[in-house]
């Protein structure tokens, strides 16, 4: 069936039409009117990607062959169970982010607002497409777009901060796109294809090792620079001059997490488990990512800036995703294909609430949000879940993954890594936590936070209670997914089946290869 074979493209089309829509009609338009067109986009989008899920989950798979670039190179997608975990979790926290997006921007009463949606539609278009590709050369192409559309959302106030910040990304994300593109053009000139197989296509001794490893990270530079992985992260600390929903797309939604995912796909379906081992780029990689995660959490202990904090934060958790692809082991892949998932919904809340603290209050500085939570108890309450899951509190979705790829690293026999695992969830407790018990002190009263929100003029919540509802309905649903999630992995929406299903099919009879 025709229509049933293009569900993946007409998931892709739903939000570029979006973005088309709004971008050209946005500014004729009524806002209701505009974000509406998000809105209902969103929504039959999400309902495209999840209706996908039981025949994925059944072995099958939805495959749009589009059309031929050159001969043997063809635009093609395709589902599977690792893409369609990607593509479950950007559609659906469109729908959230959207609603959280529109009180975000009426209360900071932000400019440019016809040209933010349409690039956030964008961006959802490009992280679906990315989920969907079926070999690397439409992987590249989504991951350009996806580029080039977050651009104007990191520079959306146009001064001259913003457009630094901007063209720091670009330089950092298109300087690494090309050595990507490199190695893809050195990958089919080598072995006469781009496509995607679970367990890769690679072999190992199919060129001299140097020369492999030096494929290897020519291909793996677009997604390291994406993941944050240090010392290539310092665009992602210099985004957070953005709107807050676009630093919960950057952090949450679409653009890390795209970077996590080309890892994925370059390790596990272009290489695979045996080659990335054989030639040392696995091993060299999680120690990267080991570096990464320490580094970064002592880093994000210093910064009294709420988003900043929350930034490196996210450069941290991002590692823990690379150092379970790394691991090579079913337990660790399954584990950080879920932590995607546990990430996206406890780091979206953090940065909702700080979001919401912001508009609400005017405050971004956490030493001057003491006893917040009597001006803000729903979103110091939702701020303390997350907090505890990013942490990996039993509980919360952040257990399960953590869980998993502790298991794969006791399975590998790697103890120097379950040691900066569970290290890291102890420094992760003491980045948050401080930040709880000031919400929860008595540093300041809440007159005196009342009185710095109106001198910023930033009181915006009609009901004089907690944010407006635009903003505090999406980040309490982020909460309880979180939480059910921890607590109920599948909950209805098999994510977790697909992850563990993914890591099998890679790993295949075995399942272990030794790194290093």
């Amino acid at each position: 069936m025709i229509t049933e074979s293009l569900r993946p493209a007409l998931a892709i089309a739903t939000a570029l039409l979006a973005a088309i829509l709004i971008l050209f009609f946005g500014n004729r338009l009524k806002p209701n009117v505009r974000e509406g067109i998000t809105l209902v986009a969103a929504a039959v989008m999400t309902g495209l990607v999840f209706s996908m899920i039981p025949k994925v989950l059944g072995g099958g798979a939805f495959v749009a062959e589009l059309w031929t670039i050159a001969d043997g190179i063809q635009l093609k997608l395709k589902t599977d169970g690792a893409g369609m975990v990607f593509a479950c979790i950007a559609s659906f926290l469109w729908i959230l982010t959207s609603v959280y997006s529109i009180g975000y921007v009426r209360g900071h009463h932000e400019k440019n607002q016809t040209g933010y949606f349409a690039a956030f539609a964008a961006c959802i278009a490009s992280a679906i497409g990315i989920a969907f590709s079926a070999n690397l050369i439409t992987f590249f192409i989504f991951y350009e777009m996806l580029t080039l559309a977050t651009y104007p959302l990191v520079a959306h106030y146009r001064d001259e901060k913003a457009k630094a910040s901007g063209r720091k990304y670009l330089a950092y994300t298109l300087v690494s796109g090309q050595l990507f593109f490199a190695a893809i053009v050195w990958v089919y000139a080598k072995y006469g294809t781009c496509e995607f197989a679970a367990g890769g296509f690679i072999e190992a001794g199919s060129m001299p090792k140097a020369l492999m490893c030096v494929m290897f990270f020519m291909m793996i530079a677009g997604g390291v620079v994406k993941a944050g992985v240090m010392p290539f992260h310092g665009w992602l600390p210099s985004a957070m001059v953005a709107p807050t929903p676009v630093s919960a797309l950057l952090h949450a939604v679409a653009v890390v997490k795209a970077g996590v995912f080309c890892l994925l796909r370059i390790i596990c379906y272009v290489f695979g488990p045996e080659s990335s081992a054989w030639c040392g780029g696995a091993s060299v990689l999680s120690w990267f990512a080991v570096f990464t995660i320490l580094v970064s959490s002592m880093v994000a202990m210093r910064q009294d800036n709420l988003k900043a904090r929350l930034a490196f934060s996210t450069v941290g958790q991002l590692s823990y995703i690379v150092l379970g692809i790394c691991i090579l082991s079913v337990y660790s892949i399954a584990g950080a294909m879920f932590h995607m998932v546990a990430h996206a919904f406890l780091k979206i809340t953090l940065f909702m609430c700080a979001g919401a603290i912001f508009v609400t209050t005017g405050l971004s500085q956490i030493s001057t949000m003491g006893d917040l939570a009597k001006r803000m108890p729903v979103t110091c309450v939702c701020f303390t879940a997350a907090s505890l899951g990013i942490a990996g509190l039993p509980l919360m979705a952040g257990f399960i993954s953590k869980f998993n790829i502790l298991q794969g690293a006791l399975t590998m026999g790697k103890p120097m890594f379950i040691a900066v695992l569970m290290a890291a969830a102890l420094l992760a407790l003491s980045y948050l936590i401080p930040v709880v018990r000031i919400f929860f002190g008595k540093e300041s009263s809440s007159q005196t936070v009342s009185c710095t929100a109106a001198e910023h003029g930033h009181v915006h919540s009609s009901s004089g209670f907690d944010a407006a509802p635009a903003m505090l309905i999406p980040l309490v649903l982020t909460t309880v997914v979180a939480i059910i999630l921890g607590c109920f992995p599948d909950a209805g929406t098999h994510l977790y089946d697909m992850a563990v299903m993914a890591a099998e099919e890679i790993m295949g009879e075995g399942g272990i290869y030794l790194a290093g």
